[in-house]
């Protein structure tokens, strides 16, 4: 049995009377009282009563302390977010379902954490996933069904290493941590499209935080994307930039008017010069020497982060490659992977990324050469980030651009 009204066991029925009687306190509180409503959290549980009792009254605190209930009328989001955070809603698929589009190539990630706080971007979010949940409320009323799930597109043409930036990644993950505790069972399923060879990379960070009931939905597809999207999305409800035939008024094939597709932010609405960071370690960098960090790369298509902050002033910083682990090397004497470079990394933290095209064991140089006087102090977080093998339980198509 699906768990959904009109298809539920005599458990799963049993299991629904049990919990609407013990929530009849907070029923009143709640943004839907029926019974479509609750069935969400008991499926998220697995019908398990007590567990999505705990859910749904964290959920409603959750709903006072970020004032959900007038969220999409009476907060404003700062001006840079609504410009340059890319994405939006847009028609709706076969079965009536709101489509929402991430868009992540435009994105500039640091810009935007540089412009806002972690808290607006997440209260943009609740905000979204509210206007999404009300779009489904219209559609029910609509279409004489329910309609409580939506459909999101995820286009992943244009994406980057500056999109593995750890702060962004970070906050993702409180997203859908949030998505998935608030917002249950509210995805009906997520098309990956355009996708390069970068996203099993970026995928393996966040997919840890995903239940397994949220990984099942998500589906890869390959060369034949748009044939796909037309089999769940009719012509007229799809951009034609994605193989549909709706345009805005003035005949934009990407409906930039519903669906944001701003780039680069401006360094005008920037409000600090850093986000903090929480290093993994220090190290400190003698004066007249240097310091080497080891990294051996089994496999090419690895991704090595790094960000670092110095204290009292400059520090050189430069990426080499050797073949064997655990000896020492002059960097004259090992491949240059990026050039030595010294960073103002007391003034502004670094980071970078590289994706190593090739095995072996790859060097962090911290250079302190040049100056007579002083040690460095630094604190870091270095990360390898693997590729993995992606796949999907109802992967259309393996096949990756």
């Amino acid at each position: 049995m699906s768990g959904r009204v009109g298809d539920l066991s005599p458990k799963q029925s049993e299991a629904l009377e049990q919990f609407r009687e013990i929530i009849q306190d907070i029923l009143p509180q709640l943004p839907a009282q029926h019974d479509h409503f609750l069935l969400r959290w008991l499926r998220a549980r697995n019908f398990n009563v007590p567990k999505a009792e705990v859910m749904l009254r964290k959920h409603l605190d959750f709903r006072i302390q970020n004032k959900v209930d007038t969220i999409t009328t009476d907060w404003d989001a700062p001006e840079v977010i609504d410009k340059y955070l890319t994405g939006g809603m847009c028609g709706f698929d076969k079965e009536g379902s709101p489509i929402w589009y991430d868009v992540v190539g435009p994105m500039d990630p640091k810009g935007l954490f540089l412009s806002a706080s972690k808290q607006d971007f997440i209260k943009s979010k609740i905000r979204d996933c509210e206007r999404l949940q009300k779009s489904c409320d219209q559609q029910s009323q609509r279409l004489g069904k329910n309609v409580e799930a939506i459909t999101m597109i995820f286009d992943c043409e244009g994406l980057g290493l500056r999109h593995l930036w750890k702060p962004a990644i970070d906050t993702f993950g409180e997203i859908m941590t949030m998505f998935e505790a608030n917002y249950p069972e509210s995805l009906k399923r997520l098309f990956v499209i355009k996708a390069p060879k970068l996203f099993p990379v970026a995928y393996n960070l966040v997919k840890h935080i995903l239940s397994e009931i949220t990984r099942n939905k998500i589906i890869i597809l390959g060369d034949n994307w748009q044939e796909v999207l037309l089999r769940n999305i009719d012509p007229e409800e799809l951009p034609m930039v994605y193989g549909g035939t709706k345009t805005d008024p003035d005949g934009d094939p990407r409906c930039r008017t519903l669906i944001n597709q701003a780039g680069t932010v401006p360094s005008s609405y920037y409000v600090r010069d850093s986000v903090k960071v929480d290093y993994e370690q220090c190290l400190t960098v003698g004066r007249g020497s240097s310091q080497q960090l080891e990294y051996e790369i089994l496999c090419p298509g690895c991704v090595l982060r790094w960000q670092f902050a110095s204290e009292g002033a400059d520090i050189g910083f430069g990426v080499f490659l050797k073949s064997k682990l655990g000896e020492w090397q002059k960097a004259g004497e090992m491949q240059e992977v990026l050039s030595n470079q010294r960073y103002n990394a007391h003034l502004v933290p670094e980071d970078g990324s590289l994706t190593c095209s090739r095995a072996g064991v790859y060097v962090l140089r911290f250079d302190n050469t040049y100056s007579i006087f002083q040690a460095k102090r630094i604190s870091l977080t270095v990360e390898v980030l693997l590729p993995g093998q992606l796949k999907s339980p109802s992967q259309e198509t393996t096949d990756q651009s």
